[in-house]
């Protein structure tokens, strides 16, 4: 991913590369781990840009932990995904309003009379504010006529979308796991790299060793990812090599999502009911922690594409380990929710994707061959609007009018929010939300690989290779009678 942390990207994945290393070699064991410590900051120099070695050392013992999917010492009963190592989060500034050198010393004062806990004293040079008695009000910047006074927000908490990140009385980042919904946009946003995701890299190995079926679940994000040369074939050959027993596209699981949630729609829409989607877990998580009731009244039942293909596989190849690989760091929770049965055991980024081959030495090379598995619509899931319309396709196909049919499409966490608060207030004038959490969609998630622009024009390149085969009649080819598309795990008898 192009982002302002390329060079803690490259530490993080690091870490985990030699950690995977260890593990495919089976001596991921305590004193190994030490030693790659010492082999990542040899010292005696700082080597990441931190005061001295040992706290460099502490920093990389967090992210050995978080590489091998446990929880950090000092939070052992998390379920969140995402964690903050505190080691690495001291650098940032507490006081949130600060003066800068903007600061006249006018006879005026406003900024003094403006604030009612004291917190502002005249110095020498310009005015001074106590952090400490400083109550986050905001008045002084307000009413400061040079506009001298700023509001400095820590760049996690300005990145999440629910409020979900605090401070403790020492300044460290606390996440409130009641409120986190897991999108992994604060991760990218911190400059220390003070904040990550568990990663299940070791998890997957290990099964791979164990010589277990395990197949690679590919997201529809995928084309376009890693450039024009490099389609779906190309990654099932550098899967294979890695010990994968295959790999299916997650565009089909969009197919299989759409044709059931058409039918939840077309219900909906004779009863005068509002729906939302249900692919996004992030923004399923916007509505279960934040909007209980719509959870419970307005979502759709049926599973997410990744859900739908891992049931699919686990019904055709019993006893088989599924993994999505993704640009999603909310997927691990949808995966680590065991309420809804049969859906994939692990999830990999595809950061983690590209570490996990280095520390084989495999390389994605082009490949000439045809594979397709998803319709046009399943493929272009990951977009914004993509699963509306291959809902609207699959209602069209099966010969409804869709005309007077009132969608909002929503992209990003403010959008998200928003809809959620209109369809609370029942002010929502439009039918069906599609929600996704990441701007542009799923393409635009934490883990993406390129730039808006090279993403755009390399997945276009990719995706108009794909044939115009329909969503239902695509789906006659795959036992969908013999797994179920509800979130519950109950067999229904709708034919699609």
């Amino acid at each position: 991913m192009i982002n302002s942390d390329e060079a803690l990207i490259q530490t993080r994945h690091k870490i985990i590369e030699e950690t995977c290393r260890l593990e495919w070699k089976g001596q991921l064991d305590a004193e190994h781990k030490e030693e790659l410590v010492y082999k990542i900051i040899p010292g005696p120099k700082p080597e990441i840009g931190r005061c001295c070695v040992y706290k460099e050392r502490e920093i990389v013992r967090h992210r050995v932990r978080l590489a091998c999917a446990e929880n950090l010492l000092d939070n052992p009963a998390s379920d969140n995904e995402v964690q903050v190592i505190k080691p690495a989060c001291d650098e940032c500034p507490l006081s949130t309003y600060t003066v800068t050198d903007n600061c006249r010393l006018c006879l005026g004062k406003a900024c003094l009379s403006s604030c009612h806990f004291g917190a502002i004293s005249i110095g020498e040079f310009r005015s001074h504010i106590d952090s400490k008695k400083c109550k986050e009000c905001g008045m002084c910047a307000q009413n400061c006529p040079y506009g001298a006074i700023v509001h400095l927000v820590r760049p996690c908490k300005r990145a999440c979308p629910v409020d979900a990140i605090t401070y403790d009385e020492y300044g460290f980042c606390v996440i409130d796991e009641e409120k986190c919904i897991d999108c992994g946009r604060c991760i990218h946003s911190c400059p220390f790299g003070a904040i990550s995701a568990k990663s299940y890299l070791v998890d997957i190995i290990h099964a791979i060793r164990e010589g277990k079926e395990v197949i690679a679940m590919c997201a529809p994000a995928t084309e376009g990812q890693f450039g024009e040369k490099i389609g779906m074939p190309s990654i099932r050959h550098a899967l294979k090599k890695l010990g994968f027993a295959d790999m299916v596209e997650v565009g089909l699981g969009g197919d299989m999502t759409a044709a059931y949630e058409a039918l939840e729609w077309s219900e909906a829409r004779k009863e005068g009911k509002k729906m939302t989607t249900s692919c996004c877990p992030a923004f399923i998580n916007l509505l279960k922690k934040h909007f209980p009731q719509q959870y419970a009244e307005n979502m759709s039942t049926t599973v997410s594409p990744m859900c739908a293909v891992s049931r699919y596989l686990k019904t055709t190849h019993p006893g088989c380990v599924t993994v999505f690989i993704g640009p999603c760091v909310a997927k691990k929770s949808e995966a680590a929710d065991k309420s809804v049965p049969d859906n994939a055991d692990y999830v990999m980024t595809y950061g983690e994707l590209s570490t996990l081959l280095r520390s084989r030495d495999v390389e994605l090379e082009p490949v000439e061959e045809e594979y397709q598995e998803a319709s046009i619509w399943g493929k272009r899931f990951a977009t914004s609007g993509g699963v509306a319309n291959a809902v609207l396709e699959c209602m069209q196909e099966r010969g409804e009018d869709i005309e007077d049919i009132k969608l909002l499409r929503c992209a990003g966490g403010e959008e998200c929010k928003k809809a959620l608060m209109l369809l609370k207030r029942g002010r929502l004038p439009e039918d069906f939300i599609e929600g996704m959490a990441c701007p542009g969609g799923c393409v635009g998630g934490p883990s993406r690989h390129k730039t808006e622009l090279e993403l755009k024009r390399s997945r276009e390149t990719l995706l108009k290779k794909a044939d115009g085969r329909k969503v239902l009649e695509n789906l006659k080819n795959y036992p969908m009678d013999s797994f179920s598309m509800h979130r519950d795990g109950h067999m229904e008898s709708t034919e699609v």
